[in-house]
């Protein structure tokens, strides 16, 4: 399978292209600037990879939570290649992208959510499969679920936006923190794979995001104590 894979939740531009076992990618910093270059980060992928896009099987998208503006971006371009070319789509969670890019057995996958909070999930490995431990949710950083057991990665930019909190949160349950770390379209490749294969895919129009947050920004008096205003 030819499996074109998007994600635009953070500041990052992911592209991932799987051509049989070949993977192609392109990871860069794109700041706010996703509209203008993914669509030409997409052809030279495809040219890298030697593929017209009518070749391509189907459409991998990281579905969110995330930047309002980054999940649009990836599921309007998915629909839009989708209806164009008839391909199904796979929606995969930003948080499990996360998870599976760190490589370990145990992740706390925390991404910078903006107004005080995080986006947050855990998860475990088990028989090649990711476990859910602690479904996405968004969070005060000092209001985040305890943990059981140590030995945990915590990973994504949740660490690096909120250290004392999250270090406070989990003491004595981490094992390292890869604060750097961020959801790539290699990952979400990877875990749509079998998804694909199965037949467990969606339609073009349902290429939609998951927020967790309904609102884009906060009045004053509705941020978060000690947030700056």
């Amino acid at each position: 399978m030819n499996i074109l894979a998007l994600e635009t939740s953070t500041t990052f531009c992911s592209l991932a292209l799987g051509r049989g076992a070949e993977v192609f990618e392109r990871h860069f910093e794109a700041g706010q600037r996703h509209s203008e270059l993914v669509l030409d980060a997409v052809h030279e992928l495809l040219g890298e990879a030697g593929l017209a896009p009518s070749a391509l099987s189907g459409i991998a998208f990281g579905e969110g939570p995330g930047s309002f503006t980054g999940l649009r971006i990836a599921c309007s371009l998915t629909q839009g290649l989708a209806f164009a070319l008839s391909l199904p789509v796979v929606g995969v969670g930003t948080l499990l992208a996360l998870a599976q890019e760190c490589g370990g057995d145990a992740v706390i996958a925390c991404l910078d959510a903006r107004m005080g909070e995080v986006y947050h999930a855990a998860y475990r490995r088990e028989g090649g499969c990711w476990r859910a431990v602690q479904a996405p949710g968004l969070y005060a950083p000092r209001a985040l679920p305890p943990l059981d057991g140590g030995g945990w990665l915590g990973c994504g930019s949740g660490f690096a936006a909120y250290p004392e909190a999250l270090a406070a949160r989990y003491q004595g349950r981490l094992a390292a923190v890869r604060a750097e770390l961020a959801p790539t379209a290699r990952a979400v490749l990877a875990l749509s794979r079998a998804r694909f294969e199965s037949g467990d895919t969606r339609r073009a129009h349902e290429a939609v995001p998951i927020y967790l947050r309904d609102k884009v920004a906060l009045k004053m008096n509705e941020r978060p104590a000690g947030e700056p205003r």
